[in-house]
């Protein structure tokens, strides 16, 4: 049976309170631009804050997307963790996009690793390397290797991360977000090729990223 859901991440609940709140008061001693300001800042942290169930694929040898929004590079770049190269795509969000993370294949979380720094534009290449981030190494059924980062932008300023290593997750479930407008990349293990193109605009847990190549 599935939990019910009201559509909203946790995180959410205390600016959503702060600001419905102040609405009312507002209202009631008849400031009604305040009010109507304050409505609508009501309005748009409930949007920001949603949190949509999404249906993941059973297909096994892919990757869904970690995050909603926008890919903007794919290329080779060297791992956060082990300094490996590997194949990276990344995802930029908006302050419009779903900002829930999700797991991209199902597995272990092997490796948490904190690395504060600066709030650039997360949209820019350095970003990856001068801006606060949060990087996940994930041990899937196979035993290949995942890596995803968090990285903080312009407008973010916090990295949530609702995991622990040693932590078993399925594929599509959520593992944390990032507020207000950041970047996730993912880098892929040898063996995957993305599935997608710069461009394109992908769903958390939902669009598939990188399929196994055939052997």
């Amino acid at each position: 049976m599935r939990k019910p859901s009201i559509g909203l991440t946790a995180e959410g609940f205390h600016s959503i309170f702060i600001f419905a709140f102040t609405t009312i008061i507002f209202a009631l001693i008849g400031c009604w631009p305040m009010s109507l300001i304050f409505l609508l800042l009501t309005w748009f942290a409930c949007h920001f804050f949603r949190d949509p169930e999404r249906v993941t694929t059973t297909e096994k040898g892919v990757a869904v997307s970690p995050a909603d929004g926008k890919i903007i590079r794919i290329s080779n770049l060297p791992d956060p963790i082990s300094g490996e190269t590997r194949q990276c795509i990344s995802i930029f969000m908006n302050v419009f996009s779903v900002h829930v993370n999700r797991m991209p294949v199902g597995g272990k979380i092997s490796t948490i690793l904190y690395k504060p720094g600066r709030f650039l534009n997360a949209s820019l290449n350095k970003a990856s390397q001068d801006n606060e981030r949060c990087c996940y190494a994930i041990e899937d059924e196979n035993g290949d290797t995942w890596q995803m980062v968090q990285i903080a932008g312009l407008v973010a300023r916090r990295i949530v991360c609702r995991v622990d290593e040693g932590d078993e997750l399925k594929r599509g479930e959520r593992y944390g977000m990032i507020k207000f407008g950041s970047r996730v990349d993912l880098y892929i293990p040898d063996g995957y090729t993305p599935s997608i193109m710069v461009g394109d605009v992908v769903m958390a847990g939902q669009t598939v990223l990188a399929r196994k190549a055939e052997a």
